[in-house]
């Protein structure tokens, strides 16, 4: 069976778009594993730090610019600073049990590890597909 040179040639742009798309999108998948990557270390770290601390400290948690009911509830704490800005900024910490923060923090890293495992399987995906691509590429060359 013959193909003719623009059927072929129409065929191997479709297949090298497909690649170029697929590539695209392995830098992607690289770029968002990495950030949770990052993001794990951060709350694995989080978490060691804490577990050298009594369950009954209280700690922190940032909560970052917000609008709260006036008066403010008693487990919120307001710090002015003098950051970016020529005018001070106001950030907001809740306080929280330490014991609630740990199960937050376990969660988090829970769903992490979820979301690494299915980047790593987009990325397996996306990877065989870029492969499979080139390769259709060159055998048709090879057959022309």
């Amino acid at each position: 069976m013959s193909i003719s040179n623009e059927a072929l040639q129409k065929l191997v742009r479709e297949i090298e778009s497909q690649a170029i798309a697929a590539q695209q999108q392995i830098g992607l998948a690289r770029t968002q594993m990495t950030a949770k990557q990052r993001e794990q270390r951060l709350v694995k770290l989080t978490m060691s730090e804490m577990a050298s601390l009594p369950d009954d400290a209280v700690v922190y948690e940032g909560v970052g610019k917000m609008y709260v009911p006036s008066p403010a509830p008693h487990d919120l704490v307001t710090y002015t600073t003098e950051a970016c800005t020529n005018r001070g900024s106001r950030l907001r910490f809740a306080s929280l049990p330490v014991t609630t923060l740990r199960q937050k923090l376990e969660r988090q890293a829970h769903d992490l590890e979820g979301e690494v495992g299915k980047l790593n399987q987009r990325l397996l995906y996306l990877e065989t597909t870029h492969k499979n691509s080139r390769e259709h590429i060159e055998q048709m060359l090879r057959s022309q």
